[in-house]
């Protein structure tokens, strides 16, 4: 299992960089992941988010790709049913160009009404819309109907869905799954066989809400805000558009890590020892190749984001190399 970082992006107001010091920082951080020996750096996308979260991903992987060397340069996940095919496959195409075949591709249906009313885009006919544009795009690579084609044939290309459907769908087009679950496996493999492909093709990848630090109490303290703002954010700006009533804001005070075997929470803090048992307990029996963990949560102080960069780098991903291998 490979260890890599999404980085969205965020700059919410009470903790603002000026703009153009805030992303030539997040570089230095891909930079500094490629340097510790990270798998990947992961970009991620919306549009309209107060805090600037980052709205073109395949603009700034290009950018972390001309600055590193080794990392696998992933979306997770651009957002297919607000692009047009050839656009999503000429862009993603230069980033695979520009990093020498490093390219992870993962996309996703997308969820907020202003996103796909910023382009145009029908809200309620998203995921057979972005069927239709991973399909294209498969085909315009196949076919050579862009110019220039990526070095990888094929490209990597994963699907960031939750449910069953997504699931079905991942598997139809012949995706990994974004998506590290026991309970949609069974749907994710009856799509791979639906579409033709071999069932022991399946790969699933996930974002997990875990941090890693030296002492989990501490940084639960400095976390918390950060964590309270990534929350609200997410859970304010999903009913925007909608007749849904916007949910109650959550305190700093209401988060706390829970450690016992059972469903992620919203984020646990942990050790690398105690990480990889709560890993790998997940990942049993499941083809899992990519974990991804938040590279910063809402901005948070550099300082922690440095040291779970070198946390899960250098002390997380050997011990998950000691894990018995998949059968």
């Amino acid at each position: 299992m490979d260890v890599g970082f999404l980085f969205d992006l965020r700059n919410p107001a009470q903790w603002q960089r000026p703009w153009a010091d805030h992303y030539a920082r997040s570089l230095e951080l891909c930079e500094e992941a490629d340097r510790l020996g990270a798998n990947g750096v992961w970009f991620t996308e919306h549009h309209l988010f107060p805090d600037g979260y980052l709205p073109q991903p395949l603009t700034f992987a290009a950018a972390a790709a001309a600055r590193t060397r080794n990392v696998r340069i992933g979306t997770a996940v651009t957002l297919p049913a607000l692009r047009h095919p050839a656009h999503l496959a000429e862009e993603a195409a230069v980033v695979d160009l520009i990093s020498g075949g490093r390219l992870e591709l993962g996309m996703g249906a997308g969820y907020r009404v202003p996103e796909f009313e910023l382009v145009g885009a029908d809200h309620g006919r998203r995921f057979a819309r972005t069927e239709h544009v991973i399909r294209e795009v498969q085909r315009l690579w196949r076919e050579g109907g862009v110019t220039p084609l990526p070095v990888q044939d094929p490209v990597p290309m994963w699907g960031g869905f939750y449910g069953p459907r997504g699931a079905r769908i991942a598997g139809r087009l012949g995706l990994g799954l974004l998506h590290i679950s026991p309970d949609i496996f069974p749907h994710y493999r009856d799509g791979l066989v639906e579409g033709g492909h071999d069932p022991a093709s399946a790969r699933m990848s996930d974002l997990l809400p875990v941090l890693l630090a030296d002492d989990p109490d501490a940084a639960w303290a400095r976390v918390a805000p950060h964590l309270a703002h990534q929350m609200n954010s997410y859970r304010q700006l999903s009913v925007e558009g909608t007749d849904a009533p916007p949910p109650p804001l959550i305190e700093p005070s209401q988060f706390r890590d829970r450690r016992e075997d059972g469903p992620w929470g919203a984020l646990e803090i942990m050790t690398p020892d105690e990480a990889a048992a709560r890993i790998l307990q997940r990942a049993d029996g499941l083809p899992v190749e990519h974990l991804i963990f938040w590279a910063s949560v809402g901005a948070m102080p550099d300082d922690l984001v440095v040291r779970h960069l070198e946390l899960a780098s250098r002390e997380l991903a050997p011990l998950l190399d000691k894990a018995p291998a998949r059968a």
